[in-house]
């Protein structure tokens, strides 16, 4: 396992992810990125859709956008950027220095092959519930009203934890076809253990969402913010230990598994995003350790 940073990226989770059949290795080497230095960006670690990569702007540096969007920046320079499971295979990354002078990079991203499952008979979608309609827009309002959340904590530099050990019984990306239409891919990560199984905080981050009243689909639900954009979202519990505006530490218990919400037994689904960019949590917390139960 290599250590970049304040993220993980374990050659042996590309193994692992192999063996469910999800994602196969890349092909080719990260290229190289630009060395330290005063008038260039500076990166711990490779570039890879649903990845995430820690970097050092230049020195000087005032601003630092990613395809147009804002990109915050750390008072020591370092700042944090991901890519979306769908990402394109570049992105141009823009410092613009306190002197008016403007530094331009374009990023390679290495694309991943993804878990596709056909199941030609079967319809995309049952139809929802009139229940489900009237409860889901104020669902989704409250889990968009909490990624909006930023606070001043640094869980975006830490090594992440696994907030549960066992087995992987989904993996993030993979995507099933009805009948030729595209559904939604999975967000996340499902980790299968027992109901009542403690999770604990991966990263030190702040509550945002601590939903005791379970969601339609993802049950009972509690969100943290890491900074820098960067959240976490455990699904399906049975029980939340923490409140909002809450600050947790790494590995702190923060709640258990469950399988409230749409779930077909006991797991805990970890999923993460960067701004609007889904990531996969496997690449941050690397490979799954070797649990004696």
């Amino acid at each position: 396992m290599r250590k970049l940073g304040g993220t993980i990226f374990a050659g042996a989770a590309f193994a692992l992810m192999a063996a469910f059949g999800g994602v196969a290795a890349p092909t080719a080497a990260s290229p190289p990125q630009a060395a330290q230095s005063r008038t260039a960006f500076r990166f711990d670690g490779p570039m890879i859709q649903g990845g995430t990569v820690l970097g050092t702007a230049p020195a000087l540096t005032s601003r630092v956008t990613l395809d147009g969007r804002n990109v915050r920046v750390a008072s020591d320079g370092r700042f944090l950027i991901a890519f979306d499971r769908d990402a394109a295979a570049s992105a141009e990354l823009v410092a613009t220095r306190v002197d008016g002078s403007v530094l331009r990079q374009t990023l390679r991203i290495q694309p991943r092959a993804w878990r596709i499952e056909r199941l030609n008979t079967l319809p995309r979608f049952a139809q929802p519930s009139a229940e489900f309609q009237r409860r889901r827009p104020a669902e989704l309002a409250q889990i968009n009203a909490a990624r909006a959340k930023s606070h001043d904590v640094a869980g975006w530099r830490q090594d992440f934890m696994w907030p549960v050990t066992g087995r992987i019984s989904g993996l993030f990306g993979s995507q099933r076809i009805y009948k030729g239409e595209p559904g939604s891919y999975h967000s996340g990560v499902d980790v299968a253990r027992p109901t009542g199984t403690p999770i604990i905080a991966p990263a030190d981050g702040v509550v945002v969402l601590a939903a005791q009243l379970p969601f339609t689909l993802e049950g009972k639900l509690l969100m943290l913010d890491h900074g820098m954009s960067l959240n976490s979202a455990f699904l399906h519990l049975s029980r939340i230990d923490v409140k909002v505006g809450d600050v947790v530490r790494r590995g702190q218990r923060i709640g258990a598994i469950g399988t409230t919400g749409r779930s077909t037994g006991p797991h805990l689904h970890w999923g993460m995003k960067w701004g609007n960019a889904r990531i996969d949590p496997l690449l941050i917390a690397g490979s799954m350790p070797v649990t004696a139960d």
